[in-house]
């Protein structure tokens, strides 16, 4: 039973260490026997509300005639508190968490004797909370339906507000974005307007990435809107799910295509970069399953944490997997160089894809990990700086991506004599010996 415990406890800890948007759950706990199950996550200020609704409570029987119902029950805890909690439990200093103060208990099983009950608990404390359940008696399974609402008064209106403290401005920044991209996407209609006879179908691709970024902007504004005023979606998050798919696979394949050399350099795909797109393609839908699923399930879910590592692990392979395209056309071009007599031409286009493989690189890492620890080390009242960076970031991909492979009336490719062919020439050999492969 300790050991079980002590796994479960490191287990929510990698819980609270996550962050999630809070609004008005139901969820339903069908004989589940575990020792901890943690539920939503927020950030109250000092007017933070509760409100929590059990039914169909019911509990198995077990060996106890008189089971200790007061070793059952929810509690919220943050984060620091936790950890101390971890320390006692591995010292052996405390069997369950009911028995520190470090936490706050809101509802034990010895306190009432029906199936239902309903209880509102005003956090005066300003923090990020989890709610938990904990069952520490052994072998003992509890059945509920529960009904969980967590919200901030606003202090100058009085009105109930869904998001966390820290999250709360979402959806200005979010539509913020969404008027930037509509800008970007006005401005790339007006370059494929005036450069029509040297764009090409990737450059038409764009401008549908462009649009797909845009409207999973605003679909993520009217959700988080609809959330912070009632505390559910109200079928936005639908719209949301589908946009945030269509951006996905757009922008994968986008930059598949790029590395690849589609359309601009070449009218075809190879059947090694057609097999790439089968495997970013399926696994992305794989990926949004997952979101959606952890979403809309979260962590109380059983199979949540599954879910989890599936997302985490498709998603590390499609960031790979978009990596070999342009490592491709980087190792051909270098074969050309060799071969064509054209070393100014494919010095530019070795020194353009290149910089695109790092950019990517980094705009991946970034997203992925930095973004990541920011949320970790962040004050939770200032939760909205990652979603920024993660934003800024995103747009500084696009920008980039944008500029460097825009449509061109006058290829500068042509525009080269023979001294700077031979210059260009030298400068191909040390880029060589630089960007080993």
């Amino acid at each position: 039973m300790a050991t079980v415990g002590l796994f479960s406890l490191f287990t929510v800890l990698a819980v609270l260490s996550s962050t999630a948007l809070a609004e008005i759950r139901f969820m339903e706990i069908r004989s589940d026997g575990r020792f901890i199950i943690p539920f939503d996550q927020f950030g109250f200020t000092h007017t933070g509300h509760l409100q929590l609704n059990l039914s169909k409570v019911s509990i198995s029987k077990v060996s106890d005639p008189k089971p200790d119902l007061s070793r059952v029950g929810f509690f919220l805890c943050t984060r620091d508190s936790w950890i101390q909690v971890l320390e006692q439990v591995a010292n052996r200093d405390i069997s369950c968490p009911f028995e520190t103060t470090l936490i706050k208990p809101v509802l034990t099983f010895d306190k009432f004797h029906q199936d239902h009950y309903d209880i509102s608990f005003n956090e005066l404390d300003a923090n990020q909370f989890t709610l938990v359940f904990g069952n520490c008696v052994p072998d003992l399974k509890v059945s509920m339906a529960v009904h969980s609402s967590m919200y901030n008064l606003d202090p100058k209106t009085n009105l109930r507000d869904y998001l966390s403290a820290g999250r709360t401005n979402l959806p200005s920044i979010f539509f913020t974005f969404f008027l930037v991209y509509s800008s970007l996407a006005g401005i790339w209609i007006y370059v494929l307007y005036n450069k029509r006879l040297s764009a090409f179908r990737i450059h038409y691709f764009m401008l549908a990435v462009l649009i797909m970024k845009a409207l999973n902007l605003l679909c993520e504004t009217e959700d988080k809107s609809y959330i912070k005023k009632t505390g559910t979606a109200h079928g936005w998050d639908v719209l949301f799910y589908i946009f945030s798919f269509l951006k996905g696979i757009t922008l994968f394949t986008l930059i598949v295509l790029i590395g690849t050399g589609w359309s601009f350099l070449k009218p075809y795909l190879q059947d090694k970069e057609k097999k790439v797109l089968m495997i970013v393609i399926p696994l992305q839908v794989i990926a949004n399953v997952a979101q959606v699923v952890i979403d809309e399930s979260g962590p109380f879910g059983q199979e949540y944490y599954t879910w989890k590592q599936v997302f985490l692990l498709v998603d590390v392979v499609c960031c790979c997997a978009v990596l070999f395209p342009i490592v491709w056309s980087i190792k051909n071009l270098r074969e050309a160089a060799n071969t064509d007599g054209k070393a100014a031409v494919n010095l530019m286009k070795l020194t353009l894809f290149r910089q695109y493989y790092i950019v990517v690189i980094c705009y991946i890492y970034f997203t992925r990990v930095a973004v990541y620890a920011l949320e970790t080390i962040t004050s939770y009242r200032y939760q909205w700086t990652s979603v920024v960076a993660a934003e800024l970031a995103t747009l500084a991909f696009y920008v980039f991506t944008g500029y460097n492979f825009r449509p061109k009336v006058h290829n500068p490719y042509f525009a080269i004599d023979d001294e700077e062919e031979e210059a260009a020439a030298e400068e191909l050999k040390k880029l060589e010996d630089e960007f080993e492969l």
